[in-house]
């Protein structure tokens, strides 16, 4: 087994950088060499995380050796060698030999270093270092609470159904944003391709633009313009390069802006019509779940066949909340761990860092897969606290990781950017936490090689001695402040709105979210008994040519006047429908929707008895009997 854990995570790491680029990337329309660099950056960043445990086992291994082979008075080199042990020393399952982890080490740090960054000769390493730090106690401040935190409100359905409804309302605000945007660049590009005509030699530009733009749009524009008008010598303001390359890039951005909120609309309205299947399913006697949409029921068989609704309603109604729960409380019960030694893991006598307790006394025992399994878990939930802050992290429209392939190249290479900086500090401040660094543990001992190759904090004293030991404590400081959501009280109050329950606004805009989820929920149902109709005329009529689908039409229609012409109800007026074009007209009445004006007093909210909240209908009366006609 030796190297072969090490060349199994190296292709593990990989598949799972590329899955994640996959998934927030759009490999066929972004550059090249944006895919590589980002993939590259996430790669790096991930392998440390997932190679650094590998390292601590087998420096643990390397001590043991020099400890057995050695007296209690012998030094190897600056290295003071503990005693003789009696216990033989075992080789760990994934011992990787000497010589190659500070290869290893050394490449993926200067690697993920020069994609960052650029001037790093005028740049020490303990700059990089404690500005990483800097920025790595900000994120993991945020993450050590709102994770647990996310997935205790996971459980209480009525949260995450209000919380929904509040990002629809400001969502639709960002999609009518974005359309009316692309309108306006779209006609700037009309008009210079009109200007600029086949022989021009900026037409090349304008093609290049061109087809930057949706597909409607490019066949408008084609009607439009006529090819065959000459290019002459007339006074005519035309645009220059300059100009076109600055409207290429608004092109650009706008198109990417404008699929991205159409795709995160559709995801959105997926998730809150499941949100209010589940919550009219929890009362539900007959125990089987039941979804208002055959588009959300699994589509594979071998699924339906396990998945049965039973199962599906006891998973999504009884026990899912409850998992949230218990993974609520273990992933908050390692948030105090990691709180509480990042505030003590200088302290070496007493050790009170409750991750070197672990270490120290898996070391006794040479317990080498506890060792490793305890690191990764460590570092793995580290990690995922400062990655998915990023992941977070929206700066207006210009840095934002969008999921289902919507993220930009800027967004990108600007995350690869942040990943190479933080995690390097990352894996510092884990040994750190587990004395393994001999900066912390004030021991002569063998080093890691991630230590020897990357450095620490001993470059500078004040550093070392100061900022290393006492920043990281303001993590307390920054967990009790995103526990009472202070940046959030505070984004609200400078404009930014942000989901508070105890707001005005916030109820404002949960109200106008619930009435766009109902209108597209109508539009939605009216689609399917569209289709349903349809693909019943298939079946009856689908093997009968046009005139005999006519005649069979025209004496459906005969027997239905003469039977309500018995019971003394006059229909000629339907009865006339012998043409294709009056059936076209009655089976569109047939699939529009009878108008209720007396819709607002009825309750259809799966959250109305539960909330008590009152919910004023005239507001949003007038609203939808103003745009009914959009509705149909």
């Amino acid at each position: 087994m030796s190297g072969a854990a090490l060349g199994l995570e190296i292709v593990f790491v990989f598949f799972l950088a590329l899955f994640l680029l996959h998934r927030y990337g759009d490999f066929k329309k972004q550059h090249r060499l944006v895919i590589i660099a980002t993939l590259l950056a996430w790669y790096l960043c991930f392998l440390i995380v997932f190679i650094l445990p590998l390292d601590v086992s087998t420096t643990i291994y390397n001590r043991c050796k020099l400890a057995v082979n050695s007296s209690p008075a012998e030094s190897n080199g600056s290295y003071v060698t503990l005693a003789p042990s009696k216990q033989k020393c075992f080789k760990p399952w994934s011992y990787i030999p000497n010589g190659i982890m500070p290869i290893f080490w050394r490449v993926v740090y200067w690697t993920s270093q020069f994609l960052t960054w650029n001037q790093l000769q005028t740049i020490g390493i303990a700059a990089a270092n404690t500005w990483g730090l800097f920025l790595l106690v900000l994120l993991l401040g945020y993450g050590l609470v709102e994770i647990p935190r996310s997935h205790w409100n996971g459980a209480k359905r009525g949260y995450l159904l209000m919380k929904t409804y509040f990002k629809a309302a400001k969502l639709m605000t960002e999609k009518a944003d974005a359309e009316e945007n692309l309108e306006d660049i779209m006609e700037e590009v009309r008009k210079v391709s009109e200007s600029i005509k086949y022989n021009h030699p900026l037409r090349k530009c304008v093609d290049t633009i061109l087809k930057k733009c949706p597909t409607e749009y490019q066949e408008r524009m084609g009607r439009n313009m006529d090819d065959y008008e000459d290019f002459d010598e007339r006074q005519n303001s035309y645009p220059s390069e300059k100009s076109l390359v600055k409207l290429h890039k608004q092109v650009i951005y706008s198109v990417q802006r404008h699929r991205r909120t159409q795709v995160q609309w559709q995801i959105l309205l997926e998730q809150a019509f499941y949100l209010e299947d589940v919550a009219k399913n929890e009362t539900s006697a007959t125990r089987q779940f039941v979804h208002t949409f055959h588009s959300q029921e699994p589509e594979n068989k071998i699924i339906q066949y396990f998945y049965t609704p039973t199962v599906e309603w006891y998973w999504e109604c009884l026990l899912r909340p409850w998992f949230y729960r218990v993974l609520a409380v273990v992933l908050a019960t390692f948030s105090v761990i990691v709180v509480w030694s990042e505030c003590t893991f200088f302290s070496t006598k007493p050790v009170l860092s409750l991750f070197a307790v672990f270490i120290q006394l898996a070391e006794k025992t040479y317990n080498y897969i506890y060792i490793e399994m305890a690191c990764f878990l460590t570092i793995f939930f580290l990690s995922i606290c400062v990655y998915s802050t990023v992941f977070r992290i929206r700066v207006f429209n210009y840095y934002y990781l969008a999921s289902h392939h919507q993220t930009d190249a800027y967004s990108l290479l600007f995350s690869g950017m942040l990943f190479c900086r933080l995690t390097p500090p990352l894996c510092l401040n884990f040994l750190g936490l587990t004395h393994m660094d001999a900066t912390i543990s004030h021991k002569n001992t063998q080093p890691t090689a991630y230590t020897s190759i990357m450095g620490s904090m001993r470059v500078l004293s004040f550093i070392a001695d100061g900022f290393y030991i006492y920043y990281p404590m303001l993590v307390v400081i920054l967990c009790i402040a995103t526990y009472f959501s202070l940046g959030t009280r505070c984004l609200n109050l400078l404009g930014f709105q942000q989901f508070m329950g105890d707001s005005e606004m916030t109820s404002d805009l949960i109200d106008e979210g619930k009435e766009l989820i109902r209108r597209e929920k109508r539009k939605r149902q009216r689609q399917e008994e569209g289709e349903n109709r349809r693909r019943e005329w298939k079946e009856r009529y689908g093997n009968r040519d046009d005139s005999t689908r006519n005649r069979v039409v025209h004496t459906d229609q005969k027997e239905s006047s003469f039977s309500e012409t018995s019971t003394n109800r006059p229909l000629s007026k339907y009865t006339r429908s012998n043409g294709r074009t009056e059936r076209d007209r009655i089976e569109l009445l047939q699939d529009a929707e009878p108008l209720d004006f007396n819709a607002d007093s009825v309750n259809d909210d799966p959250l109305e008895s539960d909330s008590g909240r009152y919910q004023p209908g005239g507001r949003y009366l007038s609203m939808s009997r103003s745009k009914i006609f959009d509705d149909v």
